[in-house]
């Protein structure tokens, strides 16, 4: 028997994907929402739904990428304390990057900056933001006294 899985089921089939499987294991799937029986009707209803995901997914990037043309390059500057000979007491962390572009109108999470290098020096650092899985860029961290 056909059918379409709802979900991904692990060792068996991903999302959407259309498997023929032994009947038993059909109505198992059936009954427990894993899977709907193929027809005409959910080949219409799950091409529908894959086109409304590849589109929501295609505004994502588009947005990421406003995002991106606007932050790429820019330079964000912190004032810390220093010690003897210009040593930084502690380092700048991924969130407070994230609300220093929150001041500056971008909410971005904190798992989504990733620091290269540890940021404890004086001068400028770069840092990798990861939007999205095809939309990254580079942000330039100066620290100064």
């Amino acid at each position: 028997m056909k059918v379409i899985f709802l979900t991904d089921v692990k060792k068996q089939a991903k999302k959407d994907e259309i498997k023929d499987v032994k009947d038993g294991y059909a109505t198992y799937l059936i009954n427990n929402h894993l899977a709907v029986a193929y027809s005409l009707g959910s080949v219409n209803v799950l091409n529908k739904q894959v086109k409304q995901r590849q589109d929501e997914e295609e505004a994502r990037i588009l947005e990421c990428n406003k995002i991106r043309k606007t932050l790429e390059n820019k330079n964000i500057k912190f004032k810390v304390k220093t010690g003897e000979m210009d040593k930084v007491f502690g380092s700048i962390s991924t969130k407070q990057i994230s609300e220093e572009l929150s001041k500056m109108g971008y909410n971005i999470d904190k798992k989504k900056i990733e620091v290269l290098s540890d940021i404890n020096t004086l001068g400028t650092h770069q840092v990798k933001i990861n939007l999205h899985k095809k939309v990254s860029f580079n942000i330039n961290v100066i620290l100064t006294k």
